[in-house]
């Protein structure tokens, strides 16, 4: 039973010479090029090989889900996508700027409250939103700021 292929990879003239250029100058990272490759051989076009994935899979030494992503980003986003993968869309932004963290030191090392030893990230976190600092902030982010800085919170001397 032949398994018929989802994503047909159709190259126009002149992607197919952007492609082989790229892959005769050799000057891209590996992936890229193995990805150019993938694409020259999945071509259906008139002047296309259209071998299956199978053969690419071995032709090539790739992974039969490199070459099924390749065909997929082709068709459904075009030639760069297919090409090189997407920059990281999930950044995340700093929850508090340089002031913020100064006050955020100052209150750490300032005297906890009344009927505690030390100041946990949780107090530190919530005493944060009640002086109106940020609107909201968990523990966690507390420790990873405190933990960038060189203070030492507990002792009597940081030095």
């Amino acid at each position: 039973m032949l398994k018929q292929v989802k994503y047909v990879v159709r190259l126009e003239a002149e992607e197919r010479q952007q492609l082989l250029d790229l892959v005769a100058k050799g000057k891209r990272a590996a992936s890229a090029l193995t990805r150019a490759r993938v694409l020259l051989k999945a071509d259906a076009g008139n002047e296309g090989p259209d071998w299956s994935d199978k053969a690419i899979v071995e032709a090539l030494d790739a992974s039969l889900s490199t070459v099924h992503r390749v065909r997929q980003a082709f068709v459904e986003e075009g030639l760069e996508a297919a090409l090189y993968r997407k920059k990281p869309s999930n950044r995340q932004y700093r929850k508090l700027d340089g002031d913020q963290e100064a006050r955020l030191v100052v209150l750490a090392c300032s005297k906890p409250p009344a009927g505690r030893a030390r100041w946990t990230m949780q107090l530190l976190a919530d005493q944060l939103v009640v002086l109106k600092v940020v609107d909201a902030i968990s523990g966690e982010c507390v420790r990873t700021t405190l933990k960038k800085t060189t203070s030492s919170r507990g002792w009597r001397s940081s030095g």
